[in-house]
């Protein structure tokens, strides 16, 4: 990744300043430079980003065309939409201070305009004081820390430079009577899906409604939508609902036409864009609850292999779950109190 250009613009709705930088940050800080740089990559690797494409008749496409044509300089198209932002999140019920950090960039030799949100925390640091001839350290409250690298941004736009491609995730502002996302509703206006994550999420529950339906046992369908999740993220970028289809109800062409039908009313696409860490990350365990309160969590691997758990569907129409080979039993969750009780266990047998 390359950071071309980038700029920084102050809302502080607290004090009602508006700050617009009228120069460029210095790439040459090579702190700067990575702390930028880190968080465009997190942006784009968020699983919850909504994908989009620019509006025909989008002003922001207008501004984009002319500052790519070079009609339009960084400072000014940045200040631009600076303005348009400032005027928005002024009217809205959500008026957190924050900078606006608007970034040109280079990926996978492509180009990308980046618009990021950078909240504020508040943290505490020391300060050194005087008092006459003796001097003392205090602590002192800071207000507008930006977000370190490792921390995720709440909103963020990423704009493809020549396809009107975007990527944003947004906060659902309240502003004039209505519910209103600035982004991609007001700034970008642009046409939009759900996110990935939103997607699989429709998908898994279309997987355990259509499978209680024809009484299977859902936990069995979902492991499975979970292992072929796991796998296609080892060759493929994307991911197809009728694949999965396929790979869950294998037995039964009925149940197939059913979750693809479904899927197909939720307007899922042919083909959803998963990031293979999401995708790993997703599928690494699977988490059952039961109706008596009674919660588990396993390897999704583990889900088809009988040495290690299975399902039994009894004839009264319950399910049991046998967990075999089990060599140890591991109390993870020690509170004080069950801490307490077994001292008192071991000093009544030690009498």
């Amino acid at each position: 990744m390359i950071i071309n250009k980038a700029i920084l613009h102050i809302f502080d709705f607290i004090s009602e300043v508006c700050i617009f930088s009228q120069k460029e940050i210095d790439l040459r800080e090579d702190n700067i430079n990575e702390f930028i740089k880190k968080h465009i990559k997190n942006v784009l690797s968020d699983s919850n980003s909504k994908e989009g494409t620019l509006k025909i008749n989008s002003s922001f496409l207008t501004k984009l065309n002319e500052y790519n044509y070079g009609r339009y300089d960084f400072c000014s198209f940045s200040q631009a939409i600076g303005k348009e932002l400032y005027a928005q999140i002024s009217l809205s019920d959500k008026k957190e201070s924050m900078d606006f950090l608007f970034v040109d960039f280079t990926e996978d030799n492509q180009d990308f305009l980046g618009l990021v949100f950078l909240g504020y925390k508040r943290a505490y640091t020391h300060q050194v004081m005087q008092s006459d001839t003796i001097v003392y350290n205090t602590l002192i409250q800071h207000q507008a820390i930006l977000p370190s690298t490792a921390q995720k941004v709440d909103s963020f736009a990423i704009i493809q430079k020549n396809s009107w491609y975007v990527r944003f995730i947004d906060k659902r502002r309240y502003i004039e009577g209505r519910d209103t996302y600035i982004l991609p509703d007001v700034i970008l206006q642009c046409d939009f899906q759900k996110s990935s994550k939103e997607m699989l999420k429709t998908v898994t529950q279309i997987v355990s409604k259509v499978a209680e339906g024809h009484g299977v046992n859902s936990a069995v369908a979902l492991s499975k939508a979970k292992n072929f999740l796991c796998e296609n993220a080892e060759v493929s970028t994307t991911l197809s609902p009728t694949d999965l289809c396929q790979q869950i109800f294998s037995d039964s062409e009925e149940m197939q036409d059913e979750l693809l039908s479904l899927v197909q009313e939720e307007q899922i696409p042919d083909e959803i864009k998963i990031e293979k860490s999401f995708a790993i990350k997703a599928s690494k365990s699977h988490r059952i609850k039961t109706d008596t309160g009674i919660e588990v969590i396993f390897p999704a691997e583990y889900f088809e292999n009988h040495e290690f758990i299975e399902f039994v569907n009894n004839p009264n129409g319950t399910i049991s779950i046998q967990l075999k080979n089990i060599g140890k039993i591991v109390n993870k969750r020690l509170n004080f109190l069950g801490f307490i009780f077994i001292i008192l266990i071991i000093q009544f047998y030690k009498k």
